[in-house]
């Protein structure tokens, strides 16, 4: 393991109960990452999405991907959130959503970088789970500068 939970919150600025990577296992600094965030029955966002027969919201997996592309920005600038950056998630195209993810699963997160210009990262992600894909897309972040309080 590269990165456990809380030295992954230095690049991250989400917490609980947004945070969604729980530890990153593979990084080649400025060109990909592996990671994974482990799906339990007491997630909060299971309570409405679907009593009785849990599933992760597309949204969050898409949510969990850039979070991992953004560990991977930050690392391979040598920025944190703590020093004034952020990466803000801009936009997803080609988001193909394949199976349902419920508790139990470990979702495995995978982000190579396309492109990075002027600040700009366009990536190429996927998630799995057990070697069985779950979603491909292609996610764009931003880095910006912003006051630390």
């Amino acid at each position: 393991m590269l990165l456990n939970v809380e030295e992954i919150k230095e690049y991250l600025p989400q917490r609980y109960p947004f945070l969604l990577v729980d530890r990153i296992v593979e990084m080649d600094l400025g060109k990909s990452i592996v990671g994974y965030k482990n799906i339990t029955v007491n997630e909060p966002f299971f309570q409405g999405h679907f009593p009785g027969q849990p599933i992760m919201p597309g949204v969050l997996i898409i949510e969990a991907l850039a979070q991992v592309a953004g560990v991977l920005g930050f690392k391979s600038q040598e920025k944190k959130p703590k020093d004034g950056y952020l990466y803000y998630f801009v936009g997803a195209d080609d988001v193909r959503l394949r199976r349902p993810v419920v508790p139990g699963d470990q979702l495995k997160l995978k982000a190579t970088v396309i492109t990075n210009r002027r600040g700009i990262y366009k990536f190429s992600a996927e998630a799995s789970v057990d070697d069985e894909l779950v979603g491909t897309m292609t996610i764009m972040c931003a880095e910006r500068q912003v006051d630390v309080e």
